[in-house]
């Protein structure tokens, strides 16, 4: 073992003088290119000016299918897409991208939230002396800074809080933490330190105390990423890129080069999901940026062309706020969990050697949140605290692109960095990367593409280019809004880190609340700080489903799945007057929406917790004790209660609760979605209940406090608990 640290520290010492010059010699570097006038620098550069107003939706689809031929259309609106089609518009490129589904639908809106460098990618460069795996940490620090700086109001700082069981991990880590922060040169966020246990635990409570030697803190970026995503793709769209999604590519065209006879790619054949209508869009480049669909764009181009991507799958679920720090996010020495202030702990799936199936793949299952849940315990937290399967507020599973790199030798490697392929037919794929290195790799992908198609073009605009709302943001804008507007501070706060300057277009339409105050901004739930005016204002940022509503232009379905179906009827309301929908429509949005947050969002993991418990584990006395509670509502002995036997109970005891909140606590219960909650079901509740499988029942809340107050007279609390699914 002694020797086993040794050769570790050897290497270690090795690899950190190979940073230490690396990192030094760039420091000056690093601080000439990034500074406060690189933005006004960067914006002033591009060739091309930003429009004042977003294009609508079906200007943008115009302008596809008038378009002579674009010099450069992209495929696929992820972070990368959205990048690719940033820097080519930038550049003075006539630009187009094309999203099947909406911005930020797949991988880049299921991410942990992170921008990192890569510490663990680090310790490999170190420990292996592998150059290529320090420039690719190199890479994304530098790319860490340019996204903090030019969104804000989306990203920030980010303690994370690293215990230490062991003393002689205590100096081995903040070893290499302290290269990380060297290698990040001026662009370091904050210098990282060593937390003693009694610190430790004074911001971390929850932490196992037994063996704790301390703690380590350094500091990485996080954003809302679904958000970013949509910046980027709305700030190509304001520089001129006719950028649409729900367009989905259903071939390639081609024709054959005069000049070498080969078949070359020349644009797509795409249909507008919407209305159905199909049309061409010609271009001189076409380009691949379609993530863990990469290869079925690429067969489109050559049916023979073997796999290269390697989806790997991870889960990730959010917990009440009580389970967090109280400022650090909190992570393991494999990294594979993590807490961070978005409530949130992944697990990241060992699947690089085994390929997926991209779509089944997007749905968290019950047992991979079981897991998640047992292995928090093993990694640091206090066995005093009883972390229930209940206390899961939302779930979802996120795919990253692994990919092999088809110009290599080695096939079969995965590649941790990102890869541009260019195909006979001249095709341009990019794949693999990471949500934080999207600027790098979209730089990467047109300068590829310029030279392979002869476009003529200068060098990339995008290092410093502010994304849409960054321009007059302020840490204290939201102060303007509750002075100006009259918003309560948490709406005016969610509204700045959420737009940015753009935040003052969704107060002019907020509804006034008829309260004295907040004057304006009538929140979709009590809990979170949504207003109606956002759903409105997501319409004109392409926002064409009531799915994207409350996934995606608000972040609802990723942190309360129940408070998110609550709000769905108003959403549906909302967008159906926005966009003319019919009554058949709003009643299939309704159902769709629903149908996303079942499968994709964990409320299936709730009936299956139910399920799950089929096998009622109550004692007699207990079974008996929850009949006699039912049949306090069920006096007709029917064997079931509906929403008149709750209500005909409230009356008795003089309260009130709406109709429609009665239907949703029954709703929650009601596995058979019959309308009605059968004894059996009662009493699978309750015994979910007692093992920890569901907490903050209302309907259970609800029942025990109108048994207990019956002859009292007193009011029944119906608002949702900390708990979740």
């Amino acid at each position: 073992m002694a020797f086993q640290k040794a050769v570790k520290g050897t290497a270690l010492i090795g690899g950190g003088a190979i940073a230490t010059v690396f990192g030094l010699s760039q420091f000056s570097q690093y601080r000439n290119k990034h500074g406060s006038f690189v933005n006004v620098q960067a914006a002033e550069t591009v060739p091309v000016p930003m429009k004042s107003h977003l294009p609508t939706r079906e200007q943008q689809i115009l302008a596809l299918q008038t378009t002579s031929e674009f010099d450069v259309l992209v495929i696929g609106g992820g972070a990368t897409g959205c990048g690719c089609a940033l820097d080519a518009v930038t550049r003075g490129l006539k630009t187009a991208l094309l999203e099947r589904d909406d911005f930020s639908s797949g991988t880049s809106s299921r991410s942990t939230k992170l921008i990192h460098g890569g510490v663990r990618y680090l310790q490999k460069a170190i420990m292996k002396l592998d150059f290529e795996q320090y420039k690719m940490v190199k890479e994304a620090l530098e790319e860490r800074a340019n996204l903090l700086e030019i969104a804000p109001h989306l990203s920030s700082p980010l303690p994370i809080m690293l215990p230490v069981y062991k003393w002689w991990q205590l100096p081995y880590y903040w070893f290499g933490i302290k290269l990380y922060d060297l290698v990040a040169g001026s662009q370091c966020l904050k210098s990282s330190y060593v937390l003693s246990k009694s610190r430790a635990l004074e911001h971390f409570p929850m932490l196992r105390k037994d063996e704790l030697v301390g703690a380590i803190v350094y500091y990485d970026g996080q954003h809302n990423d679904a958000r970013m995503n949509l910046a980027i793709a709305l700030t190509a769209a304001r520089y001129g890129a006719a950028t649409a999604n729900y367009t989905e590519v259903l071939r390639l065209l081609k024709t054959t080069d005069p000049a070498s006879g080969k078949e070359r790619v020349c644009g797509v054949s795409c249909r507008d999901v919407l209305t159905g209508q199909e049309f061409d869009v010609k271009a001189k480049c076409v380009i691949n940026a379609t993530g863990p669909f990469t290869d079925s764009v690429r067969k489109m181009d050559d049916q023979e062309v073997p796999n290269i991507c390697q989806p790997s799958a991870g889960v990730h679920i959010v917990m009440p706020g009580y389970y967090r720090s109280l400022w650090h996010s909190v992570s393991t020495h494999s990294a594979d969990y993590c807490f961070c202030p978005y409530l949130l702990c992944k697990n990241k799936s060992p699947s690089t050697k085994q390929a997926l199936s991209v779509e089944t793949q997007i749905l968290p299952l019950v047992s991979e949140v079981i897991s998640i849940l047992m292995e928090i315990h093993i990694y640091g937290l206090s066995s005093i605290l009883l972390i229930q399967r209940g206390d899961v507020l939302a779930a979802w599973s996120g795919i990253r692109p692994l990919v092999t790199d088809p110009n290599s030798k080695d096939t079969q490697s995965i590649s941790r960095n990102h890869v541009v392929a260019i195909s006979n037919s001249g095709l341009v794929t990019i794949a693999g990367g990471k949500w934080t290195t999207y600027r790098a790799m979209a730089k990467d992908t047109i300068d590829a593409a310029i030279e392979a198609h002869n476009l003529k073009a200068g060098s990339s605009k995008t290092l410093g280019l502010q994304l849409q709302g960054a321009e007059d943001w302020s840490p204290t804008l939201y102060i303007r809004l509750v002075q100006d507007y009259g918003l309560e501070s948490e709406v005016a706060q969610h509204l700045a880190s959420t737009y940015g300057d753009k935040a003052f277009e969704v107060a002019k339409i907020a509804q006034v609340t008829g309260k004295r105050w907040p004057i304006v901004g009538k929140r979709l739930v009590s809990e979170f700080p949504y207003i109606e005016a956002e759903v409105v204002y997501g319409v004109k940022e392409y926002a064409r489903t009531a799915v994207d509503m409350i996934s995606r232009r608000t972040r609802l379905a990723f942190l309360n799945v129940q408070a998110a179906e609550e709000a769905l009827p108003r959403i549906v309301d909302i967008m159906g007057k926005e966009l003319n929908w019919s009554e058949q429509k709003k009643k299939e949005e309704l159902e769709a929406a629903k149908k996303f947050l079942y499968y994709e969002m964990g409320y299936k993991v709730k009936s299956d917790q139910l399920r799950d418990s089929s096998e009622i584990s109550l004692v007699p006395s207990d079974i008996e004790r929850y009949k006699k509670r039912f049949r306090m509502f069920d006096k007709d002995k029917k064997g079931f209660i509906t929403i008149l036997d709750v209500q005909r109970v409230l009356e008795s005891i003089s309260v009130q609760i709406a109709e429609n909140t009665l239907h949703d606590i029954l709703n929650e219960v009601d596995l058979n979605k019959n309308g009605q909650v059968e004894l059996n079901e009662f009493l699978q509740l309750m015994s979910a209940i007692q093992k920890g499988y569901v907490s903050g029942s209302r309907l259970a809340v609800l029942m025990k406090t109108a048994e207990e107050n019956l002859h009292r007279r007193v009011g029944i609390p119906v608002d949702r608990s900390g708990g979740g699914l």
